[in-house]
């Protein structure tokens, strides 16, 4: 009887055991397609002085948020652009390295005369920054191209106030002849509202979506092996943006066609 008992037991224990496993595994495979989605970056040139640009601001904030298909990870960059600073209102998010940025832009996508609100898909394709239809529908484009592997992540923090990332980039596959593939490093923010009280949002709470703080170039991906960049980096925090609301962005991008060939994104989170 205690033999029986204990085959009982044993064949109990294998079966639980394997069904563990089995769930396990099934749980592996589901976040191995998590996370296989393919990056797509979705840039906005607004501006809190634009009264234009609230609504483009709430679409790339529904944008950010939205399930838009399950192999889709949308990064979104909203970059505030200074040049409306001088009509009654100073943007405090504004910053003439976005303007420059915008202005590269309408050298290469046709449009040679930058405007409020605009957003750009992947660096190759520009329309206005409210209209969600174009949206979507660039946004599903680009996802259907293949992109350059990208990694990115935050390492243990050595100094306050400074974060550290390790990068690594893939092969470059399908990109231009004598083009550079920059790597760029940016950190944005979410959560940021501004109560306006000049220029042609006066009296309007304006909040935004993921506002880009920083973004600087930290090298350039070379050669035809499996990996063409990989390094450290690091930036520094300033004590007013709030740590639990911050991302830090890769991307690698064409220098003369803008076109962006691979993204990552990750919440910094708190200190490692």
């Amino acid at each position: 009887m205690k033999r029986l008992l204990g085959g009982i037991v044993l064949i109990t224990f294998t079966l639980v055991s394997a069904l563990v496993l089995v769930r396990s595994q099934a749980k592996a495979s589901s976040g191995t397609a998590e996370t296989a989605r393919t990056p797509v970056v979705v840039e906005l040139f607004t501006s809190e002085g634009c009264s234009s640009c609230p609504p483009a601001d709430a679409l790339l904030a529904r944008l950010d948020g939205a399930q838009l298909n399950g192999n889709v990870q949308l990064i979104a960059l909203e970059e505030h652009v200074d040049y409306w600073n001088d009509l009654g209102w100073t943007d405090p998010f504004s910053s003439r390295d976005w303007t420059s940025r915008q202005n590269a832009y309408a050298g290469v996508l046709g449009n040679r005369n930058p405007y409020t609100p605009q957003m750009v898909v992947d660096g190759t394709a520009e329309f206005l920054g409210s209209h969600p239809q174009k949206a979507r529908q660039a946004i599903m484009e680009a996802a259907g191209k293949p992109k350059v592997p990208v990694t990115l992540e935050q390492r243990p923090t050595t100094k306050n106030g400074t974060e550290d990332f390790s990068v690594k980039v893939g092969k470059l596959e399908g990109t231009a002849k004598h083009d550079a593939a920059e790597v760029w490093l940016a950190i944005t923010e979410t959560g940021l509202h501004s109560a306006v009280t000049r220029g042609e949002n006066a009296g309007e709470e304006l909040r935004h979506a993921s506002v880009v703080r920083t973004m600087r170039r930290i090298g350039e991906a070379k050669g035809d092996g499996e990996t063409t960049f990989a390094g450290d980096a690091s930036v520094s925090l300033q004590k007013e943006w709030k740590r639990e609301n911050l991302k830090a962005v890769l991307l690698v991008q064409e220098k003369k066609s803008r076109r962006i060939l691979g993204a990552a994104e990750i919440h910094i989170g708190q200190p490692i």
